[in-house]
């Protein structure tokens, strides 16, 4: 909090801004975009295993039951 030195003064007192409290919501956004960016590339490579025939999934070693545990380590 910052004080004005002299009484005639009138302007109202300021609070500094808390960087922590900052830090901690640019952080929560920098987590939100993250976690949309995760579920999205999840989402795209289900998309593109799911259009894969049975022979091209075979050709890479993977099966239909397969695609979901891929996703979720994507």
């Amino acid at each position: 909090m910052r004080h004005s030195a002299n009484p005639e003064d009138k302007t109202m007192t300021t609070f500094a801004i808390n960087r922590a409290a900052t830090g901690s919501v640019s952080g929560f956004f920098a987590s939100l975009l993250a976690a949309v960016a995760n579920w999205n590339d999840a989402r795209v490579t289900r998309n593109a295993l799911s259009k894969l025939s049975d022979r091209e999934l075979d050709d890479i070693g993977l099966c239909r039951g397969d695609i979901d545990g891929i996703v979720t380590r994507v």
